[in-house]
């Protein structure tokens, strides 16, 4: 039956953590730490409120574009957070920024553009610039830089095909927090070569030493970049699958249509309970991003005392990604020893590209109690 499977999908392998995610069902007392799923359920008064409304009708179709209503709330969203004023003609509601991302390089690319993505990079983004004829190329970030992108030796994969650069801030997987330098480095280049920013900005409450920056909201920036939001971290709200796309107005309308012929409008209920979550930000954030603060921090304190592991940014996002060279193993081997051994489940560094060789993530999404019984487990280990 291989013959009617399309052939960009015929020959795709499966992903090097596929092998450990079933190993740990043998193991009834893993500690999964491999999933951005946060342990935590979506705060009441969301669910509250979703469900009146729900009550009240709000079950039915929307427009194609998004509820009116949230896309006024992700407007004020805009305006209050980073003093934007965006029309309704640049916002798109999408099934969450996964989706979104898809719908995006549908959107903007034709066959053979190729997308600047620098990694460690999360690796849906391969799957999504191909599945629409895109080619991703891959710009290393070093560990030894903080992970930080190097404008400079993003300059040097450009061709005449490049047509855009691909960000995520606090990034996934490695948990830096691109610098108002980066950024505006990675702007400079985008002007001079009349590239679109494409901006992955999902993690935009877990920023724990500086403000979240919108690379947007620089000098020039609002007409040539793509951002993309989710409501699924900031408020643990994975399993509602609801975002938006902001984007330059002809982007935007290019997006609604990707969207209107794929699912037509996003679920009601789901748009309903974002508008809730956003107006409300204010007295919801204190239950969400400091207790991903204090994880990360015990985490990375955590790490330090581990022989084996080596440093790691931990500025933002609820990613670790630390160095595992030491053990003188691959990541994929490393982390089949963590579980096999120690019962821990995390994901090999590899898997979000070449420049992930050697380290690994871990996704601080349990308690800390849960967290320091991992490490507990792994300080026991040697290599």
């Amino acid at each position: 039956m291989r013959q009617w499977i399309s052939s960009r999908l015929a020959g795709k392998k499966p992903n090097s953590m596929t092998a450990l995610f079933a190993n740990a069902k043998k193991y009834p007392d893993v500690i999964n730490l491999s999933i951005g799923d946060p342990d935590l359920t979506t705060p009441k008064p969301i669910l509250d409120a979703m469900y009146e409304d729900c009550l009240k009708g709000h079950t039915k179709y929307t427009p194609s574009k998004g509820d009116p209503e949230f896309i006024a709330a992700v407007q004020r969203f805009f305006a209050t957070e980073y003093g934007l004023e965006l029309g309704v003609e640049r916002l798109v509601v999408t099934l969450a920024a996964s989706s979104g991302m898809y719908n995006v390089m549908q959107a903007v690319l034709d066959p053979g553009d190729e997308v600047l993505v620098f990694e460690p990079y999360f690796y849906p983004y391969d799957f999504q610039i191909r599945g629409a004829g895109g080619v991703p190329v891959l710009v290393p970030c070093l560990g030894e830089e903080g992970f930080q992108p190097n404008a400079e030796r993003a300059a040097a994969y450009i061709t005449p095909k490049t047509k855009a650069i691909l960000i995520n801030t606090p990034n996934n997987p490695t948990g830096a927090c691109y610098s108002r330098q980066t950024l505006e480095a990675l702007a400079n280049l985008a002007k001079e070569k009349d590239l679109l920013v494409i901006a992955d900005d999902i993690y935009t409450d877990f920023c724990y030493e500086e403000p979240f920056l919108p690379i947007m909201t620089l000098p020039g920036m609002l007409d040539r970049t793509v951002s993309l939001g989710t409501l699924s971290k900031n408020f643990f709200m994975t399993g509602f699958r609801i975002g938006w796309v902001a984007a330059p107005p002809e982007i935007a309308e290019a997006v609604r249509l990707v969207n209107e012929e794929l699912i037509f409008a996003c679920p009601a209920p789901a748009q309903r309970a974002a508008i809730y979550a956003l107006d409300h930000r204010a007295e919801l954030r204190p239950m969400v991003a400091p207790i991903f603060k204090e994880r990360i921090q015990y985490t990375r304190k955590r790490i330090d005392a581990v022989p084996y592991m080596t440093g790691c940014p931990a500025q933002g996002g609820f990613y670790l990604f630390p160095g595992i060279q030491p053990t003188g193993l691959s990541s994929v081997e490393a982390c089949k020893v963590f579980l096999e051994k120690a019962h821990v489940l995390m994901l090999p560094g590899s898997g979000f590209g070449p420049s992930g060789e050697g380290y690994m993530r871990i996704a601080c999404t349990l308690d800390v109690s849960k967290l320091g019984e991992a490490f507990d487990r792994l300080e026991k280990l040697t290599f």
